[in-house]
């Protein structure tokens, strides 16, 4: 059985690969910028909002490949009713660290897996995570040492480098942090025998 990631994430493609899921990976061509507009428009959450990017993107990839599990995917980071996405330079990520240093937020997560253009399984979680007091000064030198990294994740950082430095509490799992809830997906593809079980 065919699996294919509507994602071009790299991050996401190197958790399926080292947990022996062998998935092609494709764009799903979804323009998430309207979806969230959408959402803020209607007053939707962060979580329905990522919720609905996932199942988006997987559909779009399933229309083009129906006998495939396509497997969508989305984040959404939300600070007390923010919503935050990547940056676009490194002013924007020191503002948007600026903004989250010392405060609480949840990275809403959502997966969906599409066949035959119907959603045969979904799963959400939201991890919290809490910032350390961040300095003008440690954010530069964060910045400088992330280089463009810092640019390729919502919040500006990455768990699995030296944005670790940035907290003081996490609470959730580390998988769906870095934007796929690798367990539970997991349990549905043994289910459906895409795996061994």
């Amino acid at each position: 059985m065919r699996v294919i990631l509507a994602s071009t994430s790299v991050t996401r493609q190197s958790m399926l690969k080292a947990a022996g899921v062998l998935a092609d990976t494709e764009s799903s061509g979804v323009d998430e910028a309207p979806i969230k507009h959408a959402g803020t428009l209607a007053g939707q959450s962060a979580a329905v909002v990522a919720a609905r990017l996932a199942r988006e993107k997987a559909l779009a990839v399933s229309a083009r490949h129906p006998d495939a599990v396509v497997i969508g995917a989305d984040q959404m980071l939300d600070c007390e009713g923010a919503w935050f996405d990547k940056p676009a330079d490194r002013e924007e990520a020191a503002q948007t660290l600026l903004r989250l240093s010392g405060r609480t937020h949840r990275l809403e997560t959502s997966i969906a897996c599409v066949r035959d253009g119907e959603v045969t399984w979904f799963h959400g979680e939201a991890p919290r995570l809490t910032m350390r007091p961040l300095s003008d000064a440690f954010i530069t030198a964060y910045l400088a040492a992330e280089g463009e990294a810092a640019l390729h994740s919502v919040g500006a950082y990455r768990l699995e480098g030296p944005g670790i430095q940035l907290f003081e509490r996490i609470e959730g799992d580390f998988f769906t942090i870095l934007g796929l809830p690798l367990l539970p997906l997991l349990g549905y593809l043994r289910q459906i025998g895409v795996l061994p079980s």
